[in-house]
């Protein structure tokens, strides 16, 4: 017995880290692959099975991931991006949420034949978006701020606020009778907002204190702050039963918001954390469906109820909720169609599927089968067509030209210093404090942080970044940052420094999958470029004319001049990279590194 559940743990956590390995490498959205794997290994081969691998832990362990992925969706929530956006996220987690409940609950009663009690549930479940999937089509998307914003921020307050009004239903149901059904909602809901709000502030503060009196040692701050949270879910669950969702994402949205302490080393804890939370929770869910029970419950009426989801309930639920916001016509209508479900209406249905059927409702198991094709179709619809209209719309960020520099160095902040004052936006990012704080006395836009950390993606502002230059000495690192922002930038706009010992081998083909495209001449390493500037290099932008033409430029800097960018006249900025020279004419602007001598002196002043 003790081997097959060795066996079968071993089984969720290579198929979950296998699929989103290889949705990553054919560009497909990992949730598809997760799904796909689970049934494969549960209801097809019968390899998997949760509920005998598990047995009573299975929910309580669900709930608890799911609680976790909630925390650190919180902690990306900052309060200064609801400026602009007040109002449209505010209507969208209110009436929205409404909107889509009553839509999707009438339709669940009269297209699906459910019972009335069960169509309401159902509603509920699917108030909730998902942000393990939101967030990385955001990423892929790209779309302007205010909308990004709005997107985010609804993706994330929505779970708590869908799985609570589900738990609420779910109550009212065992209880039975409307005035008593609806008497435990009510004072049910304002339980929960208030131990959520007591108990979540609670747990902030404590971690809060903890960090401001050093109580904690660096090496245990990630697992404290894992700890509290898992604590604090439990508590609040014991005071009132489902509120712990809620508690955990106020919890991380006051962690974030809070000037005392710094946390952006308590968000890392969550990185590898809830790829392997996610990863696991699909295959262990998609483990659990029987192929029998969603060939005998899923019929026509069951695709024509997403279709009512998707085309009137989400554009139904965006327009009443954004009515006289900031937004324009075309951020609705882009709104309209990004609601894809995610792990936690998965996490919802099922157990309260499991929970309904144990109290003799005949139709309990279509929650789960509706709920898990809502699931699959959505993701996919909208992880395939969200790009291609938010470019038709013009809410992507279009051919963005500015460039997140990898490596705070002095001569690095030369390079970014050029480009700014040429109007080309810049951000620098360093892992080191006092090459930081060099930058920002140099009026440089900075992060100060791992590139490499998942959570710097939601932290970055990318507004009009839309290359990556990789330019410090570690060529490891400027290879996994290229690998790591080829998603976000595209292969063709991930650039680095040659690497000292990969020349060769990325000259003749072998290593080119690994590697950004090589900067400038292609054989610039960073110790070449270091030795051209300690010895008195410098970079410069050189406006090229009828009479001062690229020839000229040549004959007067010969090789002492490594071009680097070139800005066109409308501002298009080419980089000057190991596999591609673009063509110079008056007009362009040159930023190269050049040496000075008395001779290019005297000709710079003549011009």
């Amino acid at each position: 017995m003790e081997h097959n559940v060795l066996i079968g743990v071993a089984a969720i956590l290579v198929l979950g880290i296998a699929a989103q390995w290889l949705a990553w490498r054919i560009h497909l959205p990992s949730i598809l692959l997760l799904l796909l794997f689970g049934f494969f290994a549960g209801s097809v081969t019968h390899f998997i099975n949760p509920d005998e691998l598990m047995g009573d832990l299975l929910f309580p362990v669900v709930s608890l991931s799911v609680a976790i992925i909630l925390f650190e969706g919180g902690l990306t929530l900052r309060f200064a991006e609801l400026r602009e956006i007040r109002r449209a996220v505010r209507n969208l987690i209110t009436i929205g949420a409404v909107v889509t409940w009553v839509i999707a609950s009438t339709s669940a009663h009269f297209i699906l034949d459910l019972e009335l009690s069960l169509a309401v549930l159902l509603g509920a479940i699917l108030i909730v978006t998902g942000p393990t999937v939101v967030i990385p089509l955001l990423r892929h998307v790209r779309p302007v701020a205010r909308l990004g914003s709005v997107a985010k921020w609804e993706g994330i307050m929505i779970d708590p606020i869908g799985a609570t009004m589900a738990v609420l239903v779910f109550e009212a149901i065992l209880v039975g009778g409307f005035q008593e059904a609806t008497s435990v909602a009510v004072f049910g809901l304002l339980r929960t907002v208030i131990v959520g709000l007591l108990v979540g502030a609670a747990g902030a503060a404590l971690m809060v204190l903890l960090l401001r009196r050093y109580w904690i040692p660096d090496f245990l701050q990630n697992s404290v702050t894992l700890m509290v949270v898992v604590a604090v879910f439990a508590l609040s669950d014991e005071i009132q039963p489902e509120s712990g969702l809620l508690t955990v994402t106020l919890m991380g949205i006051l962690l974030a918001n809070q000037r005392f302490v710094p946390v952006k080393h308590i968000i890392e804890f969550k990185e590898n954390l809830r790829v392997l939370l996610i990863s696991s929770l699909f295959i262990l869910l998609s483990a659990r469906l029987d192929f029998e029970q969603l060939t005998t419950t899923l019929g026509w009426n069951s695709f024509l109820f997403v279709a009512v989801v998707i085309l009137v309930a989400r554009p139904a639920s965006v327009l009443a909720s954004t009515y006289k916001s900031r937004l324009d016509w075309r951020e609705r209508i882009f709104l309209a169609w990004l609601a894809p479900r995610g792990i936690v209406a998965a996490a919802v249905a099922s157990v309260f599927s499991l929970r309904l059927a144990e109290a003799g409702f005949a139709q309990a198991d279509q929650l789960i089968s509706v709920t898990f094709l809502i699931i699959v179709v959505t993701v996919a619809l909208y992880g395939l067509t969200a790009k291609p209209l938010a470019r038709a719309l013009g809410v992507a960020q279009k051919h963005p030209q500015g460039f997140l520099i990898m490596g705070g160095h002095s001569w690095g902040l030369q390079i970014a210093q050029t480009l700014q004052e040429l109007s080309i936006p810049v951000v620098v990012v360093d892992s080191n404090w006092n090459n930081i704080q060099k930058a920002r006395m140099a009026g440089l836009p900075t992060y100060y942080g791992n590139i490499l950390a998942e959570y710097a993606m939601d932290e970055i502002e990318l507004n009009g970044i839309g290359r990556l230059l990789a330019m410090t000495p570690n060529d490891e690192a400027n290879s996994l940052a290229c690998l790591h922002f080829i998603e976000v930038f595209s292969r063709a706009e991930v650039y680095q420094l040659s690497p000292h010992a990969e020349l060769g081998a990325h000259e003749d083909g072998s290593t080119h999958h690994l590697l950004g495209r090589l900067l400038f001449s292609g054989r610039a390493t960073y110790n070449r470029l270091k030795e051209r500037f300690d010895g008195g290099a410098t970079v410069k932008a050189t406006k090229l004319t009828e009479s001062f033409d690229i020839e000229r430029y040549r004959a007067l800097y010969g090789e002492r001049a490594l071009p680097l960018f070139r800005v066109s006249e409308t501002g298009q900025v080419t980089v000057f990279a190991g596999d591609h020279t673009p063509g110079l004419r008056p007009g362009h602007t040159l930023v190269a590194l050049v040496e000075e001598t008395d001779e290019t002196a005297e000709g710079d002043s003549r011009r």
